[in-house]
């Protein structure tokens, strides 16, 4: 029986040092304490160079939890999701489709029945709609119009860089895109899809292209024509609604069903505002606003805010739609500092990185030497199963980006092509909108209480593989040979959810991006793992559900954080969505971290950290280290400060699931052929339960909670699922 199945209670737990001696400090002398680990990691530690040791991260006299429960939550004013009602499906590319070709076009030429193209407003519209003037919200395509037409800007291609508007690429012909790359269609007008394979750059018909891989054709979705034509119905109501108050809109339809429809102000110019526009805030707190029974179209174009909810409520009521939603504001799931506040045996296989002695995240489970009672037993893998991961298995981490040039990754044979899927240029940071770079930037945003970068994405990827493992410099990483497919959509202040709708779609492969020539750039390394560790304090948007059960379908494993905020993980998205494997946060004890979600939901808890903690008696807070660049280091061989750094403790659900998603990469690289939910149930068959005791807190802190007799401070929370422990997986027998 571990030191934890003798607990009688946390009170008890806290003093499992005095009951076990602790083993740990009478294992370790002097210098253990100050470099940490055995004597060949302490020597490995001591002749790094100090840029490969220095690390940010001490104690903490509280643990910062914000009540995010509690606090309003955020949406993107003017930005509305939606889903036609009974749309037919999208389809993989390896299925014979009924789409629009060149010749539907020729048709529409010819006067024959077609589906419309785009055409270009004048610039006496865009005048008036700029200026809040009411135009009309189709504009007639001429039925005299020719192919030659579209190099004069009156047929119209959708902007390459805003989303993926159409079925199949949304182009006429590769020269629109060259003459109209700025100009983004306005609400009312439609558009002729054609694939972008049946297009050459002359207009005429394509050589036949290669066959997809397997895996990338069953993954790449086509839209049939039924489907558009939803799509185009569904426009026709957004067009009615947005004129009925004399609003300016903008729609951006995916192959996926989603569509984006952005309102007002925004809608002229959907990725750029004026930070000192009051009447238009790009995000605002939700208040509970409801519509008014009969608003008129001078309220509305006076209250952004309240022609979002008008604009949804009536989308609603038409009946026509699947889903109307606002466009939520995401955040990521570590937690936050306040802003003054700081922060094995010869046969086993370990890696050789400095800093690897301070990682008791991927130790195995139990007491003693090269053990951690909450350690999740990777290396007990890599030595049993003889593997570190394989370069076929790819996990996409959706996240606030990657520091490309961080030194421990800059160079990582385990990174792949990423994509920026911020939309709004402001919360994207980085002076554009979407685009083929996944860099980090930056977010620090004095309004969500991030008063520094947090570099949250290079953390949660190196935590699975991203850092080259084993290179003697830095941290290890979980899975050391997998590949990582970065995928930014958190940005300053957050990401919006119709932008993680898109980036799961795309991480899995089922929808393309555009490059600035409009091409469909498609993500090669379709994810077998997406790592979400983000998350809001609400029930799971419709949407964001439609799209984790679009890629689950195809057999890609969603692994979430279960959320920080202390309260039931049903009420937190994505942790509480169907679908997904929810996971919750433990301590270097293998309890239940204070700040973590739990519940029905949880499906496993694994290593989030605790930086007010120190129960292995390294001198070190109990968090999670891993990459990212910081400020106020260390060097842990001298104890000398460092201004600068390039890893850091955290502490966070957001950290606990990146070991689970690194753990699926690690089965998947031993057997290859699991998938889906059959690499999802091995995980799950071989967790380690966990006892009440585990899952205990103070009942201060847990209002109506179910006190633990003979405790009377301490109250129960439903478990959930057992601990991450890769000690117990046998694939090889």
């Amino acid at each position: 029986m571990t030191g934890l199945g003798l607990c009688l209670g946390l009170a008890a737990c806290d003093r499992t040092d005095e009951r076990v001696d602790r083993l740990e400090d009478i294992s370790r002398g002097v210098l253990d304490q100050l470099g940490g680990g055995s004597g060949a990691e302490r020597d490995a530690m001591q002749s790094a160079p100090v840029s490969a040791r220095a690390l940010a991260g001490k104690i903490l006299e509280a643990s910062p939890v914000l009540p995010g429960a509690t606090a309003p939550q955020k949406f993107v004013v003017g930005s509305i999701v939606a889903k036609p009602r009974d749309m037919p499906p999208p389809a993989s590319a390896s299925r014979s489709l009924n789409v629009p070709t060149m010749a539907d076009y020729d048709a529409y030429v010819a006067g024959d029945e077609a589906d419309a193209v785009i055409v270009v407003p004048s610039e006496e519209d865009l005048a008036m709609m700029e200026s809040g003037e009411s135009v009309a919200a189709s504009v007639e395509a001429p039925r005299s119009i020719s192919r030659s037409a579209t190099s004069s800007r009156r047929i119209i291609a959708i902007d390459p860089r805003s989303r993926d508007l159409s079925a199949s690429g949304g182009i006429v012909s590769r020269e629109v895109i060259q003459d109209s790359k700025a100009l983004r269609a306005p609400l009312g007008e439609r558009t002729l899809s054609i694939p972008e394979a049946d297009v050459s750059p002359d207009g005429g018909a394509a050589a036949p292209q290669e066959p997809l891989p397997p895996k990338l054709a069953e993954r790449r979705l086509m839209m049939p024509r039924a489907a558009m034509s939803s799509q185009m119905v569904a426009e026709t109501r957004m067009i009615e609604t947005a004129q009925r108050y004399g609003l300016a809109a903008n729609i951006q339809r995916s192959r996926s069903g989603q569509m984006v429809i952005e309102v007002g102000s925004r809608a002229m110019s959907p990725t750029r505002y004026d930070a000192n526009d009051k009447l238009a805030p790009p995000i605002a707190e939700d208040d509970g606003l409801e519509c008014p029974e009969n608003p008129t179209a001078e309220q509305l174009q006076a209250d952004p805010r309240l022609a979002t909810v008008c604009v949804i409520r009536d989308l609603q009521n038409s009946g026509d739609f699947e889903y109307v939603e606002k466009d939520w504001v995401y955040h990521h799931q570590m937690i936050r500092r306040p802003k003054n506040g700081g922060p094995s045996t010869t046969s086993t296989i370990t890696p050789n990185d400095p800093l690897w002695s301070l990682q008791w995240n991927f130790l195995g489970q139990g007491i003693g030497e090269g053990k951690s009672q909450g350690g999740a037993g990777f290396v007990d893998f890599w030595t049993s199963q003889a593997t570190q991961g394989s370069g076929e298995v790819v996990v996409a981490v959706v996240d606030t980006g990657l520091e490309m040039d961080h030194p421990d990754i800059k160079d990582s044979p385990n990174l792949a092509k990423g994509w920026d899927m911020v939309t709004d240029i402001n919360m994207a940071n980085d002076g554009d909108s979407r685009d083929p770079d996944p860099n980090d930037p930056g977010d620090v945003c004095p309004e969500e209480f991030v008063y520094e970068n947090t570099y949250h994405g290079t953390h949660v990827a190196g935590t699975v593989g991203a850092s080259v493992t084993n290179n003697a410099a830095g941290v290890a990483g979980g899975a050391w040979n997998v590949k990582i497919v970065p995928v930014r959509a958190l940005g300053k202040c957050g990401g919006r959810l119709s932008d993680i709708n898109d980036a799961i779609r795309w991480a899995g492969g089922l929808i393309p991006e555009y490059d600035e020539l409009g091409n469909e750039v498609w993500n090669d390394n379709p994810a077998d793992i997406i790592n979400l560790s983000i998350g809001i304090f609400r029930f799971c948007p419709a949407s964001m559900q439609d799209a984790i059960d679009e890629v689950v379908e195809r057999g890609v494993v969603v692994v979430a954080a279960a959320g920080n905020d202390k309260v039931s993980t049903q009420y937190y998205a994505p942790g509480g969505c169907n679908n997904v494997i929810s996971v919750a946060a433990g301590d270097a004890r293998g309890i239940m971290a204070p700040y973590s979600n739990y519940g029905a939901e949880v499906d496993i808890l694994a290593p989030g950290g605790d930086l007010t903690r120190d129960d292995n008696g390294d001198g070190r807070p109990d968090g999670i280290l891993s990459t990212k660049t910081a400020h106020d280091c260390v060097d842990p061989v001298t104890n000398e400060s460092i201004d600068d750094c390039f890893y850091a403790y955290e502490q966070g659900t957001s950290m606990a699931a990146p070991h689970v998603s690194a753990a699926l990469a690690l089965i998947k690289s031993k057997r290859p052929s699991l998938s889906g939910n059959a690499l999802s149930d091995v995980l799950m068959s071989a967790l380690t339960p966990r006892s009440q005791e585990q899952c205990s807190g103070l009942c201060v802190q847990y209002p109506g909670a179910e006190p633990i007799e003979g405790s009377p401070d301490l109250c129960k929370r439903p478990c959930g699922g057992g601990m991450l422990n890769l000690s117990n997986i046998k694939l090889d027998e």
